[in-house]
């Protein structure tokens, strides 16, 4: 199995997070059986172009809720890093159980 679990859509609250928010967590390691995926799908031709980070992140976004580790966003970075043979790979990891999101 690769991910923990295949989910169907963000179970944790909004985060409002722009891409210059994303941009200023630094990525670190994340076991590839520890996520859960927020997607059921794939867009084959995103998961085999040779430039699918060229127009975004290079790092996938994980949001950790209650414990788990959700894959928001790089669902093709991570199952490339599979294919590869790779355990682990680096994302930005939002860290929802240290934020106060009602005072926000």
């Amino acid at each position: 199995m690769i991910f923990k679990a295949v989910g169907d859509g963000k179970p944790y609250p909004e985060h409002r997070l722009s891409s210059g928010d994303w941009a200023r967590i630094p990525p670190r390691q994340v076991r590839l059986d520890q996520l859960i995926s927020t997607k059921r799908e794939l867009d084959l031709q995103s998961l085999l172009a040779k430039d699918s980070t060229f127009y975004g992140d290079l790092f996938p976004h994980v949001v950790q809720w209650k414990g788990d580790l959700y894959l928001e966003d790089g669902l093709h970075r991570a199952l490339r890093a599979a294919l590869h043979q790779r355990q682990v790979l680096h994302a930005r990891v939002l860290d929802l159980d240290a934020i106060d999101l009602g005072s926000s």
